[in-house]
């Protein structure tokens, strides 16, 4: 954003967060063209890997939580049919 605002010059903002002009123009064309994209009514974003993989284990725990309900399901479900 401090590039967009022209808050400092695009060389002494790419010493100051240790990234070459490249990256930086790459990543602005990227924002400027994901806003493009907003205005014009596409709401899908990619998720950033970090995204992906906390979605990947807490899909992990959901999925030993919804067995761990399973099996005490069948337990209780086996002990009803005990009573009666």
């Amino acid at each position: 954003m401090e590039g967009i605002r022209s808050e400092q010059s695009i060389a002494e903002l790419c010493r100051k967060y240790g990234i070459s002009d490249s990256t930086y123009y790459k990543w602005n064309k990227e924002f400027i063209e994901a806003g493009k994209a907003r205005l014009d009514g596409d709401i899908v974003r990619e998720a950033t890997s970090d995204e992906v993989k906390e979605l990947r284990q807490e899909n992990i725990r959901l999925k030993k939580a919804l067995a761990d309900l399973a099996v005490r399901y069948d337990v209780v479900k086996k002990s009803l049919k005990l009573i009666e």
